[in-house]
């Protein structure tokens, strides 16, 4: 029998390699002839970088760069010098957890830093940098990522604006005449979930940048900014940036990906199935085990389980779910295609017993599974 381990985290107890290791200990407790192959994922958040590394044995790089506010902080990338492919969470440089609450206004905020992540990776030999874009602090449209790779904002008087989302609207030229040469010997895969237009009521402004500290008045002015720089854009890329999809997501970070970068956008599971194989690794497999905290509706809109069992029933493996806790009943785990399921709260005593010792529920879960699929 042949069972693979694809989860993603279990935010806050468990990283999805310490879940397959848990899973493996009840499996193996319960049947030892099993094969068991780990293929940990993420979706391109927090984690990916080290789900990342479990494929590609890279080294992660620490640099010192700007924050959203412009000071100087410590981040960490992931560099494979053998495959010469780089993963970049945007997070590190320019995201909201590097800020306090009282410190948000992604007004005034930057992605410089992600920039200078980008433009380390590429000095160091990348030809391959997967970046994601989830988490960011920034409404900037990119043109700080892009300042830092060469590129020259420039208001009327051709003096370069200061690389922030309150610029926008004064930015009437822009000049790649300096842009760094080997970018575009540079594949770039960035991983994106979200399909948000660049600006409007659906857009990058008015959808996300509350929580990332703007006014109503800073939504109005950050939004007027959007559309006034996306027809510059246009002009100088020849594209209709608001047809874009994903364009803005990360403040504009989608739509600056693809312009500045060239870059492809791509659903973050897609990403790390990618790097892991995913397709070639389940073949003849009995089972998938994919896993993560909270299993609800919103988990199996386009996340890492979803990712799963899409892929499981094109090739006819049965999936099982673990999780920490179970929103879903069981009409709707058939009709998602989930032929098993339990959760951590069903052996914990209380939350805190679940998340303290999430590893040996988890493995008690894998014993349990194990005797309803045993080899008699």
């Amino acid at each position: 029998m042949k069972i693979v381990l694809a989860p993603d985290k279990f935010k806050g107890s468990l990283t999805g390699l310490e879940f397959c290791n848990a899973v493996h200990k009840g499996l193996l407790n319960m049947i030892p002839e099993t094969e068991v192959v780990f293929l940990p994922l993420a979706d391109g958040g927090d984690g990916t970088i080290e789900v990342a590394n479990y494929y590609l044995y890279g080294e992660l790089i620490n640099l010192q760069v700007k924050n959203p506010l412009f000071q100087n902080r410590l981040a960490t990338y992931l560099y494979a010098s053998d495959s010469k492919i780089a993963c970049i969470e945007m997070a590190e440089a320019s995201g909201l957890k590097l800020l306090k609450p009282s410190e948000l206004d992604c007004k005034n905020a930057t992605t410089f830093g992600t920039g200078q992540l980008i433009l380390d990776a590429i000095n160091r030999g990348a030809k391959e940098i997967i970046l994601g874009i989830g988490g960011s602090a920034t409404n900037d449209c990119g043109i700080g990522m892009a300042a830092a790779l060469g590129y020259r904002f420039l208001d009327k008087r051709d003096v370069d604006v200061l690389p922030i989302g309150a610029s926008l609207s004064q930015i009437v030229t822009i000049d790649d005449s300096q842009v760094n040469e080997d970018l575009k010997n540079v594949t770039f895969k960035i991983a994106c979930d979200v399909t948000n237009p660049l600006y409007g009521k659906n857009g990058a402004a008015y959808v996300y940048a509350k929580q990332k500290g703007a006014t109503e008045k800073d939504i109005e002015v950050l939004d007027k900014g959007l559309e006034d720089f996306s027809k510059v854009l246009d002009a100088k890329f020849k594209i209709q940036s608001q047809e874009v999809i994903g364009a803005g997501a990360a403040g504009g970070m989608g739509i600056a990906a693809k312009v500045f970068l060239n870059g492809d956008l791509i659903s973050g599971i897609m990403l790390i199935k990618e790097l892991a194989q995913f397709e070639k690794n389940i073949k003849n497999a009995n089972w998938i085990i994919t896993g993560e905290g909270k299993l609800d509706e919103q988990t199996l809109s386009g996340k890492t389980i979803q990712g799963v069992i899409d892929t499981a029933k094109q090739n006819g493996i049965k999936v099982a779910a673990f999780c920490g806790t179970l929103d879903l009943n069981e009409e709707q785990l058939k009709a998602f295609g989930i032929s098993y399921k339990d959760a951590v709260m069903n052996y914990a005593n209380n939350l805190d017993d679940a998340m303290i010792n999430s590893a040996d529920y988890v493995t008690k879960m894998a014993e349990e599974f194990a005797k309803t699929i045993r080899i008699k």
